[in-house]
């Protein structure tokens, strides 16, 4: 039989603290990478157990967001957990959690303790707000970061009606950032043979994700607004109906405007002044909506 490939973080161990989403997110996708992930469960267990559907009595929640990893529950207010923790700290490359500021620090693990004693050690911390600024000792869940980031302001069809987006977003992007912290760390410390400390905010992640909503502010200083399926920026791009139905259309260029023209058997929509190009498609969406759907 062929060998079976080494994944890339093999031998790579991660202590994971997290609870519900953010963390475990983050850490599911370095088990999948190949990291040995000892999830660390306060004492009941992980918010996300409790939540549906259930399979055999589980939860699909936490399965789907925690295969792949060993769990052990502890009590770090008991000495005798203290010192097992301890025990994996020794044995881990990076520590993840995202407590409420000031709680692992309450447990006598700050990061004075953690660089003294394990200077290897990469600690990552993910918290609402980061541990800096007027927000640091709020905690949050993914819709207050949707909410504060004004990603669903400009999320939906209607202005001043807010949207959640239809995924956790707030929490994933906070964990996908995670993950790359973390990897840009172990990197620097394979140079420098030194740990470090991580210190994301999920509110800083999900401003990070707005791209053309912020440039579009900067620019114009007018405030973005719900565009329903459609582009703000490139026509036509989003849904539109047909007589069976609605149908997704995305067209970043005019070549491909000129070919599709030809599929609708409309060669002149392609040369006509108001589309002929993608600032006119985009200033006269309507127009050519109503061109495209007639068809």
């Amino acid at each position: 039989m062929p060998k079976k490939k080494k994944l890339p973080l093999e031998g790579l161990v991660i202590l994971d603290l997290t609870n519900v989403l953010s963390g475990p997110y983050a850490t599911l996708i370095l088990a999948d990478l190949g990291a040995y992930v000892i999830k660390v469960e306060k004492p009941g267990g992980d918010d996300s157990r409790k939540f549906g559907p259930f399979v055999n009595n589980r939860s699909g929640y936490f399965i789907s967001l925690n295969r792949g990893k060993k769990s052990i529950e502890l009590n770090l207010k008991n000495n005798k957990d203290k010192i097992l923790f301890k025990k994996l700290l020794s044995n881990s490359d990076v520590l993840i959690d995202n407590y409420k500021l000031g709680t692992l620090e309450k447990f006598g693990f700050n990061w004075d303790y953690i660089s003294k004693n394990y200077p290897k050690l990469i600690q990552a911390k993910i918290s609402g707000f980061g541990e800096t600024g007027p927000l640091k000792n709020n905690p949050a869940y993914d819709v207050i970061v949707q909410a504060m980031s004004g990603i669903m302001s400009i999320t939906g069809r209607k202005k001043n009606e807010f949207v959640r987006v239809g995924t956790s977003i707030g929490d994933i992007v906070a964990g996908l950032f995670t993950v790359i912290d973390i990897l840009t760390q172990l990197i620097y410390r394979n140079n420098e043979n030194v740990g470090s400390k991580l210190d994301l905010s999920m509110l800083d992640c999900q401003v990070a994700i707005l791209e053309n909503a912020i440039a579009r502010y900067s620019i114009q200083k007018v405030i973005p607004e719900p565009q329903g399926s459609d582009h703000p920026t490139i026509s036509p791009f989003g849904s539109f109906k047909t007589l069976d139905g609605e149908i997704i259309i995305a067209i970043g260029n005019d070549r491909l405007f000129e070919k599709f023209s030809n599929v609708l058997d409309d060669k002149e929509m392609a040369i006509d002044r108001l589309f002929k190009d993608n600032k006119n498609r985009n200033v006269n969406l309507k127009k050519l909506r109503r061109r495209i759907e007639r068809k």
